[in-house]
């Protein structure tokens, strides 16, 4: 009687360690496809508060401070231009991006590949130069500026209006030593969200001579 009772509760305890493990398998194979499906974990790039969506690219203009302290460019995740890199300089600060959309990709929106190219207006540089410089660029690429010391000394009314088909809706006001920094494309007209300006004024300069520092940032369109 004794080996009929005991021979029941062997085989319930045999059914419950086999569904048991079976439980266990079927939630580790769950949780190895959560692991698999899931994105990995993005990291805001730029010092950015959030990621950017995929069809937009992070960055960050900060301008000069006074006549001391150059301007950084950040452009999806890499700082592109600053004091350390030794590629800025007193005036305008450009960077050019020219993006190259492919379609190959099986990314629903695509893939840029960027290439950098900078110029530096000094103080010294003749206008010529650089309104032939700011002719260069084409259509569409993306213009990044920054402001270092003073803007205005080698600035004429046809670089104005060419920073404002970039999308530029402050440029006509940018006078002495104000701080100001943009992000734009170049022959779209379109009003960019990418822009502010300090204004030089000896009551509320932070710097003696010069305003604060101005900076923007944000998710960039990739197309237009």
């Amino acid at each position: 009687l004794l080996l009929t009772a005991v021979l029941p509760l062997a085989a319930v305890i045999i059914v419950l360690l086999i569904t048991w493990g079976i439980s266990i398998n079927s939630s580790a194979a769950q949780e190895r496809e959560r692991n698999t499906l899931a994105p990995p974990t993005s990291v805001p790039k730029c010092s950015l508060s959030r990621v950017c969506p995929p069809s937009h690219i992070a960055l960050r203009i900060r301008s000069g401070a006074a006549d001391i302290v150059g301007p950084t460019v950040c452009f999806d995740g890499k700082i592109i231009m600053s004091h350390a890199l030794n590629n800025v300089g007193p005036g305008l600060n450009i960077a050019v991006i020219n993006g190259e959309y492919n379609t190959q990709t099986s990314h629903k929106h695509g893939a840029l590949s960027f290439f950098y190219f900078f110029f530096i207006y000094t103080l010294t540089k003749d206008p010529k130069d650089i309104l032939a410089h700011l002719k260069k660029i084409k259509r569409g690429m993306i213009v990044l500026v920054a402001s270092f010391d003073d803007v205005t000394q080698k600035m004429t009314n046809e670089m104005r209006e060419i920073f404002s088909e970039m999308g530029s809706t402050l440029i006509s006001s940018v006078k002495r030593r104000d701080s100001w920094v943009f992000a734009g494309r170049a022959g779209t007209k379109i009003k960019s969200l990418f822009e502010k300006q300090a204004v030089n004024d000896e009551k509320n300069n932070i710097y003696g001579g010069w305003p604060e520092m101005v900076e923007v940032g944000g998710c960039f369109p990739r197309i237009y």
